[in-house]
């Protein structure tokens, strides 16, 4: 039996928005995935990656994350791992996952409107150089930001 596909998401929301919810449903259907769910660190950008601010925050919003894995759990149909990096920026904290595990696939969950949210910075081009293929899930905009 070939071992499941791993699927990174990620997301600056802390509420799993339905189309989400749904693309994770019909990725699951297709073969056996396993799920890592990747929060950017909701601190400031300008602070220092060692600023102990920056991983306070990251225990703060840890901890509002985990009540959100049930939705893609439930979605997924299989254990789903959760959590929210060091680095603010979402290239920085995906290619910190990418050199440091295997990842077969991309969730990206954006909002609808570019400027409403930082996660959305042209990360499915950027990405590219990785030869992983990304998906991209655009839902409405609701300010549910991953903050404690």
């Amino acid at each position: 039996m070939p071992a499941p596909t791993s699927v990174l998401v990620v997301t600056d929301r802390i509420a799993v928005s339905p189309e989400l919810c749904e693309a994770i449903r019909a990725r699951a259907a297709q073969t056996p995935i396993e799920v890592r769910l990747l929060v950017p660190n909701p601190s400031p950008a300008e602070w220092h990656p060692g600023h102990p601010e920056r991983h306070v925050k990251a225990e703060a919003a840890q901890s509002v994350l985990e009540r959100t894995l049930p939705g893609i759990l439930e979605a997924a149909g299989t254990p789903v791992d959760g959590f929210v990096s060091t680095r603010h920026d979402p290239m920085d904290a995906i290619e910190e996952v990418l050199f440091s595990e295997p990842v077969d696939e991309i969730i990206l969950d954006v909002p609808s409107h570019h400027l409403s949210s930082w996660l959305h910075q042209d990360l499915e081009h950027r990405l590219a150089h990785f030869h992983t293929p990304v998906m991209t899930i655009r839902h409405e905009v609701t300010d549910q930001r991953a903050r404690p």
